[in-house]
């Protein structure tokens, strides 16, 4: 937070620092359901054109969450890296042995990110964002 609000852009387009549970699990449906309705919405050729700008945007975004949440459970974000290959790789429905395996990488993912704590206290990547700091990469400057 930076004097009170929310720093969205440093939320969305930033790995950088720590997110707790509670807002990861809202954004994490956020854009599962973002995902979803451009899938039930946009048909035909303009699926491929906004798609285009669509997905690596969500992809982008997917990534710079998932790392934040990583980084408070203790863990490197490149991690998020192996949780977008997974949910690539079963979309829209798993078929075959190696779709198995990206299952069991998503369900370790739902598990790690989306049920167990954040460490206590402040870690490598910056204070615990339960405590108060919540989406902020570092301290705010000025005191």
């Amino acid at each position: 937070m930076i004097g009170g609000a929310f720093d969205w852009t440093e939320l969305f387009f930033s790995s950088a620092g720590r997110l707790a549970r509670g807002p990861f699990l809202i954004l994490a449906a956020l854009l599962i359901g973002l995902t979803a309705l451009f899938e039930a919405v946009v048909f035909g050729p303009w699926h491929w054109l906004l798609g285009v700008f669509f997905y690596p945007l969500v992809f982008f975004v997917a990534a710079c969450v998932l790392s934040k949440r990583l980084h408070d459970r203790g863990r490197s974000g490149w991690w998020a890296g192996l949780v977008l290959l997974a949910a690539v790789a079963v979309w829209p429905r798993p078929e075959g042995f190696f779709d198995f395996v990206f299952g069991l990488v998503l369900v370790w993912a739902a598990i790690e990110l989306g049920v167990l704590v954040g460490e206590q206290g402040a870690n490598r990547f910056g204070p615990n964002p339960a405590q108060g700091k919540a989406f902020t990469a570092h301290s705010s400057l000025g005191g």
